[in-house]
């Protein structure tokens, strides 16, 4: 019996390891990349973000957030692939569960211009955490 028990805890312990390294926070696989890739990770993850320092620290305090609330939140692996030029398309998948139990899943697409150093969001998710440019003509005086 006793034999029976110790199985049972090492099974679960192995287990809930597996649970963890699945859950955890994912790493980026830089070995794969090439250089230009590396360089539009890099320019989407540092730049500017709505309420946070960077894209990265709004993606990370989000998923810190609700492991804090007690939900359940898992942030994918960064995705960049060439589209063409000097643009490069970064993804990053995130997954998350409501107060009811709920999971959605929203991916955050941004194509990162390398020549002119510069990112727009490509999807609504991304739209919510990627500050807009300052408009290029302000608006003139009051109209009568």
């Amino acid at each position: 019996m006793m034999k029976i028990v110790r199985y049972s805890v090492v099974a679960v312990l192995v287990l809930g390891a597996l649970y963890y390294a699945g859950t955890g926070v994912p790493r980026i696989n830089q070995t794969t990349m090439d250089e230009r890739q590396r360089e539009a990770l890099t320019l989407v993850q540092s730049s500017p973000a709505i309420g946070a320092a960077t894209i990265l620290d709004a993606m990370n305090d989000h998923v810190r957030s609700m492991k804090d609330r007690g939900q359940g939140v898992r942030l994918g692996e960064w995705r960049v692939s060439h589209v063409e030029g000097d643009i490069y398309e970064i993804r990053v998948q995130l997954r998350d569960q409501s107060v009811r139990g709920q999971w959605f899943e929203r991916e955050y697409i941004w194509h990162a211009h390398l020549g002119r150093k510069k990112v727009n969001a490509a999807s609504l998710p991304a739209d919510g955490v990627t500050p807009k440019p300052p408009d290029a003509d302000p608006p003139t005086g009051s109209v009568s």
